[in-house]
C-alpha cells in the first residue's frame, strides 16, 4: 500500500529526503531489470518462564536498508545498519556492479492495493514487561496444579513489530506495518521413572491481547497435557510399509515441506525441483488441490504486501491433481515469463528476497475421518508432526510424529511412540485415497528455512489417508 500522508516515513525519520533517495536508486536502476530499495525498522520481545521461574528475557531493535539491482539472472545486493543518504548512495555504487555491461528494460512495478490484513499493533510495548512476566508464571502454576504426574513447565512469550518501506523506481513509497506473536507451552509429564513431552503453541499477526486471554492459554497448557500423557502410555512403534491418516490442521507441514518448497519459482526456473516442466500434468491423486494464500486476514504467514511491494494473493498450485503453476518473486516471474505471485520473501533488510510460501494448505474433500480410520485394516494414525527433512530435488523426506497411534483392524488402538514416516512429495500426492472435510490451519506457529533464512509461515489441511508410505520404528 502506499505511504499514508499522515505517517512519517523512516527516510524522513532519519533526514534522508525520499526524492533523494529515489535519484540514488533512480542511478543504480540505469539499464537494469528491476530493484528497489527496502528500509525496515523493527524492535522483538521474548520470555520464556523454565523450571518455576523467569528463564530469559530478551529484547531487540533494529532497522537498516537493502538495496537490489536485478540484472537479468543476476542480482547485485548492498545493505547497511545505517539509514542516510550517503550510506543508500554507497549501496547504489555497490549494488549497479552487476549491471555492467548489461542493457536490460526496467520491469513494471507491482500493482498497488488499499488492503490490510492485519492492524498496526505493538506487542512490544502492550501489555507491560511485569504483565508479561506475571502471565508466564500464571501459566506455569496453572499446568503444576493439573496433574501430578507434571514434571516440568516451559512457557514462551514472542512478540515483534516491523516497520518496511519499499521504495520503488517509478517514486512510489510502499509501507507495511507489521505485528507478530506467540504463545508457547511445553509440558513434561512422569511415571514411574519415565518421562514424556507435550508442545502447543498458537500466534498470529495481531497484538497479545488475542491470545493471552484465560481461555486461550488455558487451552494450549490442556493440549500440552494431553499430548503429554499419550506419549507416556505409548508403546514402541512398528516399522514397515502401510497405510498412513493424517490429522488436519499442522500435520500440513509435510506438504510444505516434502510439496511447497518444490513449487517455489526459483527452484523450478533452474530446473532443480521434482516439479521442474511438468505444468499441465497430474502430479497428485484427484481431488488433491494445494493452494498458497498470503491474504487471509490476520494468518502468521499473511502479508499484505510481499518484501518487493507486490500484493499476496491465493494462487492455486495444483487443482485436482494437475500441476497449474509455482510461487513467484518478481525475478523468478520475469524470467519464466509468469505473473509474480506476491511470493517474494526476505528475512530482514540484510537479505534478498526470493520466492517462498506463506500460508499453504490442500483443499477439504468429502471424506469423514471416521471412515478413512474405519477402511484401514493395519496402519498409523499421525495426529502430530514434529521437523523433518527434505530434498528438494527429488522430494524425499523423513518426519518424525510427536503423536500417533496404531490403526488395527478399522479402529484407533495403542499410541506409538518414534513413528517417523518416510516416503517422497511426489509419490506421496499420487497415493492420497481419501480426502477429509475437516481442513484447518494450524493455530500459528510455523516457521520455515530457506537459504539461511527464516520467515513466518502458515500450514493447513483436512484429514488425509496415504497408502503404502514406509513408516520407521523402534519396533518390528
Amino acid at each position: 500500500m502506499t505511504l499514508p500522508v499522515s505517517a512519517t516515513s523512516i527516510l524522513d525519520a532519519h533526514g534522508v529526503d525520499p526524492e533523494r533517495a529515489r535519484v540514488h536508486l533512480s542511478d543504480a536502476l540505469h539499464t537494469a531489470d528491476d530493484g528497489e530499495l527496502f528500509i525496515e525498522q523493527s524492535e522483538s520481545e521474548s520470555f520464556v518462564f523454565d523450571d518455576g521461574r523467569l528463564k530469559a528475557a530478551s529484547y531487540d531493535a533494529t532497522e537498516g536498508f537493502g538495496l537490489r539491482v536485478v540484472a537479468g539472472e543476476s542480482a547485485g545486493y548492498a545493505h547497511a545498519a545505517e539509514i542516510s543518504e550517503d550510506a543508500i548512495k554507497r549501496a547504489g555504487g555497490a549494488a549497479r556492479l552487476a549491471r555492467r555491461g548489461y542493457e536490460g528494460v526496467a520491469a513494471e512495478g507491482p500493482r498497488q492495493t488499499n488492503t490490510k490484513l492485519y492492524g498496526e499493533d505493538d506487542p512490544v510495548a502492550s501489555p507491560g514487561f511485569s504483565e508479561k512476566v506475571a502471565l508466564l508464571q500464571e501459566i506455569d502454576a496453572f499446568a503444576r496444579a493439573r496433574d501430578p504426574r507434571v514434571a516440568q513447565v516451559s512457557c514462551s512469550l514472542a512478540g515483534e513489530r516491523r516497520v518496511i518501506e519499499i521504495l520503488r523506481a517509478d517514486g512510489r513509497l510502499l509501507r507495511d506495518v507489521r505485528p507478530l506473536v506467540r504463545l508457547n507451552v511445553s509440558i513434561t509429564v512422569e511415571k514411574d521413572g519415565r518421562r514424556e513431552n507435550g508442545t502447543h503453541g498458537a500466534g498470529g499477526r495481531t497484538g497479545f491481547e488475542a491470545w493471552i486471554s484465560p481461555d486461550k492459554w488455558q487451552a494450549s497448557v490442556d493440549e500440552a497435557l494431553r499430548m503429554a500423557l499419550v506419549n507416556l502410555e505409548a508403546i514402541d512403534c512398528p516399522a514397515g510399509e502401510m497405510d498412513v491418516v493424517l490429522g488436519p490442521g499442522w500435520n500440513g507441514v509435510l506438504l510444505h515441506e516434502a510439496v511447497g518448497h518444490g513449487l517455489e519459482g526459483d527452484f523450478n526456473r533452474k530446473g532443480s525441483s521434482a516439479f521442474s516442466g511438468k505444468i499441465g500434468q497430474r502430479v497428485a491423486a484427484p481431488g488433491v488441490t494445494v493452494f498458497d494464500d498470503g491474504s487471509i486476514l490476520g494468518r502468521r504467514g499473511s502479508l499484505t504486501i510481499d518484501d518487493e511491494g507486490t500484493p499476496t494473493s491465493r494462487t492455486i498450485l495444483i487443482e485436482d491433481g494437475i500441476l497449474k503453476g509455482y510461487m513467484h518473486d518478481r525475478m523468478s516471474a520475469r524470467l519464466m515469463g509468469m505473473e509474480a505471485t506476491g511470493n517474494g520473501r526476505r528475512q530482514s533488510y540484510a537479505h534478498v528476497p526470493m520466492p517462498r510460501m506463506t500460508n499453504t494448505g490442500m483443499l477439504g474433500g468429502e471424506h469423514s475421518f471416521a471412515e478413512m480410520i474405519q477402511s484401514t485394516k493395519r496402519g498409523v494414525y499421525c495426529a502430530s508432526f514434529a521437523g523433518g527433512q527434505v530434498d528438494i530435488t527429488n522430494g524425499k523426506f523423513v518426519f518424525q510424529c510427536t503423536e500417533a497411534y496404531l490403526i488395527e483392524d478399522g479402529k484407533i488402538t495403542s499410541p506409538v511412540k518414534g513413528a517417523t514416516l518416510i516416503g517422497d512429495g511426489p509419490s506421496a500426492l499420487t497415493r492420497v485415497t481419501m480426502i477429509g472435510d475437516d481442513f484447518c490451519f494450524d493455530p500459528g506457529i510455523g516457521v520455515c528455512g530457506k537459504a539461511g533464512q527464516g520467515v513466518p509461515v502458515g500450514v493447513g489441511q483436512p484429514s488425509l489417508k496415504i497408502t503404502g508410505l514406509t513408516v520407521g520404528g523402534a519396533g518390528v
